[in-house]
């Protein structure tokens, strides 16, 4: 998207210069003026029609609101209201994305993100979920979109946001159009784009199969390790059924590698897309855990929850509490927490009854289809039963500032075209088999089936037991979540939700499958009640952290790649070995613990070794005493994670193809943990010399390299070097980042932070673009379900998403340096930390 949009930013900064004084309207003073102009009102009162009654909104000091009122109806309304007031530019662009229709806001540079969009259908398939939900769940959306656009009636333009006034310049007759109910479901196909587990390693799979033999395409995909966690070891579903675990059963490997160039095409319109939405990182994760009330200092439970994402400005979050004056059958709302802004309800958070958290499960929800497609007609593709016609379906694009593009969506059984037919004459000559010529990619997912994702959020709000809370979690098909429980009478609970394809017996999903013969369709989906799921277990807490759900003995496939499990091992010691009762302070240390498992297997051997550079002796002393905690002031640590990165461009990219990282995460890690045992495997050497290279002479070559680069970068006194001088956030704007003499009205950093990849306080980067965070804890919670406003919470950067604005940054400091703010809830509370008060009337 950067490189996309920058060609923008040029243009942008063409016209500013020829424009009478532009340079003088991008100067700061005039920019902080121009948005100051569209900080909303948030003291006084103001009528507004559709309200049903009078909505008191309580903003305390970090601008969270608490809404009351006394129907649901208008709880919902004044939530989009508010979202709109402080977020609309992020709501808009998000829609856009959502529809796949950023040509219309943005320009062509977003035409062929835009035909990968609609080629997936995202809004089709969300005007389908609004049209089969019931009455109740169409009020909630219809009543969010009166909402926001009520706030429309009152701002446009630059008013709006200072995004507008930018836009203007290159798109002067944008108008946002009122906001749907089909503009917040896009969100949730949104989320499980972000949250998908399979479609890129299937991808990057299938193409190493060019370079590699199989064994070696194995070592890079481990299995889950077998002294690292399960969420829920010894789940057994009722009755028996058959696997489909085992490996094999494929499309053949010839066939795999020559699609290479299709899977190449598929996976870069993923990346593009990626850029966009800030997910796709490989073990993007999340981190939760609920203790009983067996093992806290209170007797009640407690549940934490931090979600790892991709950064951005503003925070994917948005604090909100939604509060009904008295709880009637028209109102049973009292709910706070986190929602998304352009969504109705509280997606993460807390009720007088019960408390909730999500991490991603990852199951396997997608399978790429070869299709043989008709040479003679290429609407036509091969299934069991001969030759069938695709559904076409004609999109007209919108370009800003160009002609409409008119795109035909190709949709099979199994789902769309995604990838252009690709000929594979080579192929056909070299087999002999009697193939046709052409084959295309089709797209099986279950986000492209409708469902009722935030049914699920909105019976999460009033659920009041685990009975219900499980009840509601039905609906919760796509992303599938981990999702954890506790309440106030001390149960704590798990639930895996989701549409989990059943693959026949020898299919995992791995690889790209034949579309057309029948073999490889899935058989449904795994009953609810044979979905993992536990109540009060005796360990007394339970943890997720994106580790493996079950073991291999659990009949069903539900993923062959889960997060390796670092994290959750790290929490679970922590939790065995705490001190005494566990209270606040220690959830607390626990979200910010640094510890990275790995170093404290390499570092050992480091100092084992007998150097007789001075370089090498300095950097081992360095390291000695080093508690592998990734602290942002740590000088041990800075060395430890630049030998990390050096350790792994040193071992692997001579033995893969060129464009291929093998990443910094938990599947490195545990390959590097394996590799360690072989100090003579072939791994370690490097093709590139004519010597024969082993682990110890890998290990002192990251090593040197390290202390040496750190040397240039942060001076010749290690004494001085912090880890955070290098491991950094900057907060991008999605869209004004790219926009070179703008950005710096709307960017923030860059921040020195601590942590790092698989490590509990999870601030993840690319080996492309080392140390710099680019994933991160977009949130941290903590619930005490013995008083829940002794609560604990905190985002990324703050609630505003108005440059310049008291409440648009407020919160990066103590989100990087771990501390929190309080999760406001019992209204004495709210009006005792008030910072601001607006009414609403009905006009």
């Amino acid at each position: 998207m950067a490189k996309k949009i920058g060609k923008i930013g040029l243009i942008v900064f063409v016209i500013l210069s020829i424009l009478g004084g532009g340079l003088a309207l991008i100067a700061p003073p005039y920019v902080k003026n121009k948005a100051s102009q569209s900080f909303p009102i948030v003291d006084g009162e103001i009528q507004l029609p559709g309200l049903q009654g009078e909505v008191r909104i309580y903003r305390d000091s970090y601008g969270v609101p608490q809404i009351y009122a006394s129907t649901q109806h208008d709880l919902f309304f004044a939530q989009g209201y508010v979202h709109a007031q402080d977020r609309f530019w992020q709501m808009d662009f998000w829609r856009h994305l959502g529809a796949g229709r950023l040509s219309e806001l943005l320009g062509k540079s977003m035409l062929e993100t835009d035909q990968f969009l609609r080629t997936l259908g995202w809004e089709r398939i969300s005007q389908r979920e609004v049209e089969m939900m019931g009455e109740e769940e169409q009020a909630i959306l219809a009543a969010y979109s009166s909402g926001v656009n009520a706030y429309l009636e009152q701002a446009a333009g630059s008013s709006l946001s200072l995004e507008y006034y930018f836009l203007n310049l290159i798109n002067k007759d944008y108008q946002p159009e009122p906001w749907t109910p089909v503009n917040s479901l896009t969100w949730g196909k949104a989320m499980a784009w972000d949250l998908r587990a399979n479609l890129d390693s299937e991808i990057e799979r299938a193409q190493l199969l060019k370079t590699l033999p199989r064994n070696q395409l194995e070592f890079l995909y481990p299995e889950y390790p077998a002294d690292h966690p399960l969420i829920v070891p010894g789940f057994s579903p009722s009755g028996e059924k058959s696997t489909s675990q085992e490996s094999g059963g494929q499309a053949g490997d010839d066939l795999v590698r020559l699609l290479a160039p299709l899977l190449g095409e598929v996976s870069t319109s993923a990346a593009a897309l990626d850029q966009l939405t800030g997910g796709g990182f490989e073990s993007i994760g999340s981190n939760s855990w609920a203790v009983s009330g067996d093992l806290t200092d209170t007797g009640k439970p407690y549940l934490a929850n931090d979600p790892h994402l991709g950064s951005q400005m503003p925070s994917i979050w948005y604090e909100v509490g939604l509060h009904c004056l008295e709880k009637t059958e028209l109102c049973q709302l009292d709910v706070a927490g986190f929602s998304f802004a352009g969504v109705p309800g509280i997606i993460i958070g807390h009720n007088d009854r019960i408390a909730w958290g999500f991490t991603n499960v990852g199951p396997d929800v997608m399978d790429l289809y070869i299709e043989k497609i008709n040479p003679e007609n290429p609407n036509l593709y091969l299934t069991p039963d001969g030759w069938q016609e695709m559904e076409v379906i004609n999109e007209t694009i919108q370009v800003a500032g160009g002609d409409p593009v008119e795109l035909a969506v190709h949709l099979t059984q199994h789902g769309p075209i995604i990838g252009s037919v690709y000929g594979l004459e080579a192929f056909a000559e070299e087999s002999g088999l009697a193939i046709p010529e052409n084959y295309a990619l089709a797209l099986r997912w279950t986000a492209l089936e409708p469902g009722c994702l935030f049914c699920s959020i909105w019976d999460f709000n009033q659920a009041s037991n685990w009975e219900e809370f499980r009840e509601a979690s039905k609906n919760f098909t796509v992303p599938a979540q981990n999702l954890l429980y506790a309440d106030v009478d001390g149960n704590i609970g798990y639930q895996m939700p989701g549409s989990i394809p059943i693959r026949v017996e020898g299919h995992n999903g791995m690889l790209p499958v034949p579309g057309w013969n029948g073999d490889y369709e899935w058989q449904g989906y795994i009953p609810f009640n044979d979905l993992p799921h536990v109540l009060n277990p005796k360990e007394g807490y339970i943890v997720t952290a994106n580790n493996a759900v079950v073991g291999t003995d659990y009949p069903y496939l539900i993923s062959k790649q889960w997060d390796l499990g670092f994290r959750a091992q790290r929490i679970t010691e922590l939790l065995n070995e705490a001190p005494g009762p566990i209270n606040l302070t220690y959830l607390k240390k626990m979200q910010g613990d640094n510890y990275d498992a790995l170093a404290a297997i390499l570092v050992p051997f480091l100092l084992d070794q007998q150097f007789s550079d001075p370089d090498l002796q300095a950097a081992q002393d360095l390291l000695r005493g080093w508690d592998y905690q990734a602290d942002m002031d740590s000088s041990p640590a800075a060395l430890y994670m630049v030998f990390w990165q050096n350790l792994l461009d040193n071992t692997f990219p001579d033995n893969l193809p060129e464009d291929y990282q093998i990443g910094v995460e938990s599947r490195a890690k545990e390959v590097m943990r394996r590799l360690v045992s072989q100090p003579d495997s072939p791994w370690w050497d490097d093709a590139s010399t004519a010597d024969r290279e082993y682990l110890a002479d890998i290990f002192r070559l990251s090593l040197k390299e390290a202390y040496r680069e750190l040397k240039r970068e942060l001076g010749n006194d290690p004494s001085v070097w912090q880890w955070g001088d290098i491991h950094t956030i900057t907060f991008q704007n999605q869209v004004m980042n790219s926009f070179p003499v703008i950005k710096g009205a709307f960017n923030r950093g860059p921040l020195p932070c601590s942590g790092g990849n698989s490590i509990v306080n999870a601030t993840g980067w690319d080996p492309e673009n080392p140390y710099v965070i680019d994933w991160l804890p977009s949130m941290r919670m903590i619930v005490d379900l013995n008083d829940l406003s002794n609560s604990l919470s905190i985002h990324t950067t703050g609630q505003s998403g108005h440059a310049y604005h008291p409440h648009y940054f407020d919160m990066a400091d103590l989100w990087r340096k771990i501390y929190y703010h309080p999760m406001l809830w019992d209204a004495q509370q709210v009006q005792r930390q008030t910072e601001s008060l607006l009414i609403l009337t009905p006009q």
